[in-house]
């Protein structure tokens, strides 16, 4: 079945006439009864009753009428949808990233996306890091924005942000009157750490050890907002991003400058290496 046969058959349709059909398509008549005429053997149907003065459509060809506008019109549409597609314009990417991420970026990153590629939709996965790498790898998510390092033999990596940890305690605790603390200062300390499914957990653990002690560590928590709680009860002490700050109001709570060494939070955007992008994929890679 031809296309070129369909267009044949709606334009005398579209006239009851091969004649007309014939001068207002540049098609020659005889084109046109060869078209129509192989499309109905093709169907095995009766497209038009030609015993009468004038051409009419059959039942049949009432419908394959009604169906052939509609099959035409989405053809028609198809170059378009592709250029869309092609452009970025459309499509819908899943993003995997932890809450703290989330909630210190996606706002931002969606606002963007939404005002240079309204119809691209995002898919948010808020998990782990470690579990947003496993979700890339396997393909079940297009991207994640994670804690580096990672492996680079496996991803492909596009740096995002850089930020400075700092120390968050209690209003009443003795660091609290010091602008900055020596990380093994905290080596006597209770620490509130994200949970171990965050890469946040064991970087902050791999860099007390590398100053020459095991941290003692008293809650564990997935929630940031729930770890600034504890701290504000007395619970414990915390390490996190300065740019958490700006998410709390909690006047019980003092934030320290960390030295000696300074640890840096970096992010990168990750995609699993030699993998197929697709044009939203790349147009959200582009931003950044």
């Amino acid at each position: 079945m031809e296309l070129k046969d369909f267009q044949a058959f709606i334009h005398v349709a579209d006239h009851l006439s091969f004649t007309k059909a014939a001068e207002h398509s540049y098609i020659s008549q005889p084109s046109l009864s060869k078209s129509v005429k192989r499309l109905e053997e093709e169907l095995n149907v009766i497209l038009f009753n030609r015993s009468t003065r004038s051409l009419r459509l059959t039942d049949a060809g009432d419908i394959v009428y009604e169906q052939g506008q509609q099959i035409l019109q989405l053809l028609g549409e198809l170059p378009v949808l592709l250029e869309d597609l092609a452009e970025g314009v459309s499509g819908e990417i899943k993003i995997g990233m932890p809450p703290l991420i989330g909630t210190l970026f996606f706002p931002q990153i969606a606002k963007s996306l939404s005002k240079n590629y309204p119809h691209i939709k995002i898919e948010l996965h808020e998990l782990g890091a470690k579990v947003v790498e496993e979700l890339v790898d396997k393909g079940q998510i297009d991207a994640g924005i994670i804690v580096l390092p990672t492996d680079q033999d496996v991803f492909q990596v596009q740096p995002f942000i850089s930020d400075k940890f700092y120390l968050f305690v209690h209003s009443d605790h003795p660091f609290a009157k010091r602008d900055a603390v020596a990380l093994s200062e905290l080596k006597d300390e209770q620490l509130i750490l994200f949970s171990k499914s965050f890469a946040l957990h064991h970087y902050i653990i791999g860099a007390c050890k590398e100053v020459g002690f095991n941290p003692t560590i008293s809650y564990e928590s997935s929630q940031w907002d729930l770890i600034i709680e504890l701290v504000a009860a007395k619970l414990g002490i915390t390490l996190l991003p300065q740019s958490i700050s700006t998410k709390f109001t909690n006047e019980n709570i003092k934030m320290i400058s960390l030295q000696e060494p300074p640890l840096l939070w970096k992010l990168g955007i990750v995609t699993k290496k030699n993998s197929y992008h697709s044009f939203a994929l790349k147009k959200f890679m582009q931003m950044f």
